[in-house]
């Protein structure tokens, strides 16, 4: 009998399609890569209660680029790091042209900063990168707004492998502000920065870096 996965809640069907929307691809590409009827491939992305076997998430996963785990959403409930640690792990130092290549894309970033009367916190942050310098979204009035001047404003990029126990982090350090010039403004909107947390974040703000050090581990055995 071949083994089924259960959907567990993770709303497979849901990231087999935004994968495909992600690559450009129509239902029939994807069912085609795949080796799969088109029509089925439309049911698994609309079923809330789907449950593909192992083999045909390995099929769509090539398809799509991307991993049976990422499809499936397993681990999405547990803190990352949970794993055991690679048998012979090695701690390397990045260099600053490595690390800026590593967060060049943008994504999702922690910017550390002291807030009056509490002291060093991280909130996450989506960000864009302008030249050297880091870009992200706030609301106006806000703890990151408000405490910017206080002093270095420190910026945290990673990323976690938890198959092969692999990862890197990248620490950027300078002072931040928020943008006021109009024709700064008109540039960082065309950066494409859009918050997940959503709301009202009209405040841009911009890190100029002085400081960029990354380790990264790899696994060898």
């Amino acid at each position: 009998m071949t083994a089924s996965i259960a959907s567990g809640g993770t709303d497979i069907g849901r990231r087999v399609s935004e994968q495909r929307t992600r690559l450009s691809l129509s239902r029939a590409e994807v069912a085609e890569r795949a080796g799969l009827a088109p029509e089925y491939l439309g049911y698994l992305e609309t079923s809330p209660d789907c449950a593909p076997t192992r083999a045909t998430l390995i099929r769509l996963a090539a398809a799509l680029h991307t991993s049976v785990g990422a499809l499936s959403g397993a681990g999405l409930s547990v803190p990352p790091g949970q794993r055991r640690a690679a048998v012979s792990p090695v701690l390397t130092s990045l260099t600053a042209s490595e690390c800026r290549a590593l967060i060049a894309p943008g994504g999702v970033g922690r910017v550390l900063f002291a807030e009056p009367g509490r002291g060093p916190v991280a909130i996450p942050v989506n960000y864009r990168m302008d030249a050297d310098d880091v870009v992200f979204r706030t609301g106006g009035g806000t703890s990151v707004a408000d405490s910017l001047s206080q002093g270095s404003v420190s910026f945290d990029v990673d990323h976690l492998d938890e198959d092969l126990a692999e990862g890197w982090s990248v620490l950027l350090t300078g002072t931040a502000s928020v943008i006021t010039e109009p024709r700064e403004l008109d540039r960082v909107r065309s950066l494409g920065i859009e918050p997940w947390a959503g709301g009202d974040r009209q405040a841009y703000v911009r890190l100029r870096v002085r400081q960029v050090t990354g380790r990264a581990i790899r696994g060898t055995g």
